[in-house]
This record gives structure tokens, C-alpha cells and sequence, in this order.
């Protein structure tokens, strides 16, 4: 499934300082894995493996696990010693070559905005879960054309143009042509 983050190899992506991070802000917060995992929602077995750096999870998922820990995603995922303005790093691939999304930095806002690169290999897309109500999603296409379902609700975003919507509802990015579509997205709660 596209909403899924999958294992990277060291050094690369939003998971290679999961399991680290994770550890270190459970522990910070006083929590058993058994509490956290009841916090967020998630299964012990899941914390676990994510701390011992061997599983895949959902962006919602982390998202959950941040906010049970009091913290953020981005706290959660990025290298401690980087600076969040600059992470640049690989969060999520497709299906199809040339298909990512790359977290590439981080400001406060009332709590997170985050800022990203991303791309869809043609007839690729990223099927979301709702965020949490609240965040909003600015999404600016730089080539190609990108399809945005909200639920009943369809948009079509050639390059140059952009959208602004909420994203505390399921919604998709689909790459309806023949060529490489990219586009800038920035979340903000």
C-alpha cells in the first residue's frame, strides 16, 4: 500500500532515525512501550519493531505515535543533529521510478508546517489517511498535471497552479498523464 514508509537503507529517508527516536522519547516521557502503544492506538508488538528498526508504517501512524508522546512527526523521524529548516529526506516511494516524496524542512507553526518535494511516475498515486482535524494541506504542481480526490470532491492541478485544502479527510494524489508529474506540498496545523 502507498501510504505505507518502508525500511530505507541506513542514511537514507524519514526512517533511518525512527527506532532511536522513538526509544529516546518514550523513555523521556516515562512511558512503557505497553502505555504507548495504548496512547497511540498502535500494537506493543508495532513499537517494538519500529524501535528495533524493522518495520513499515503509515505517515498517520506517526503521526498518532508524535502526538501520544507529546511531540511532532518531524521530531520523531529526523536526525537529531539536523537542522529541521533542511532535512531533506526520503519519506515515501512508489510503485512507479521516479515516484517520492521527500520531506525537505519543518517551521513551527501553531504546532508543525512542513515543507515537500514530490513526484508521480505516470498512472502512480498516494492514497492518505486523514490527518488530524486541523491541518491543512497547500499543494503547488511545477510540471505535469496531478489529479487530488477529496473524497466527492475532484481537483485537477496543471503546473503553475496550485490547491488548498484540508487533509483531516482520506484523499489521494494520481498522476492522470503520460509524463512526470512533481509538485511542492506544505502541511500546516
Amino acid at each position: 500500500m502507498s501510504t505505507i514508509m518502508h525500511n530505507q537503507p541506513q542514511g537514507e529517508g524519514v526512517l533511518s532515525h525512527l527506532g532511536w527516536n522513538l526509544r529516546r522519547l518514550r523513555k523521556d516521557a516515562g512511558m512503557s512501550q505497553d502505555a504507548l502503544a495504548k496512547a497511540s492506538g498502535l500494537s506493543r508488538r508495532t513499537i517494538v519493531s519500529l524501535e528495533g528498526g524493522d518495520t513499515n508504517i503509515s505517515l498517520a501512524s506517526l503521526d498518532r505515535l508524535a502526538e501520544a508522546l507529546g511531540t511532532n512527526f518531524v521530531q520523531m523521524v529526523s536526525d537529531p543533529q539536523a537542522e529541521p529548516r533542511r532535512i531533506r529526506a526520503l519519506a515515501w516511494r512508489g510503485r512507479v521510478a521516479g515516484s517520492e516524496g521527500v520531506l525537505l524542512g519543518s517551521v513551527a507553526a501553531r504546532r508543525e508546517a512542513q515543507l515537500w518535494l514530490w513526484s508521480l511516475g505516470p498512472g502512480d498515486s498516494y492514497h492518505a489517511e486523514p490527518d488530524p482535524p486541523g491541518w491543512q494541506e497547500m499543494t503547488y504542481v511545477t510540471e505535469g498535471t496531478l489529479r487530488i480526490d477529496l473524497g466527492p470532491e475532484t481537483l485537477t492541478v496543471a503546473a503553475g497552479d496550485f490547491a488548498i485544502y484540508s487533509s483531516a479527510q482520506a484523499y489521494s494524489y494520481v498522476n492522470i498523464g503520460e509524463d512526470l508529474v512533481r509538485f511542492v506540498r506544505t502541511t500546516v496545523e
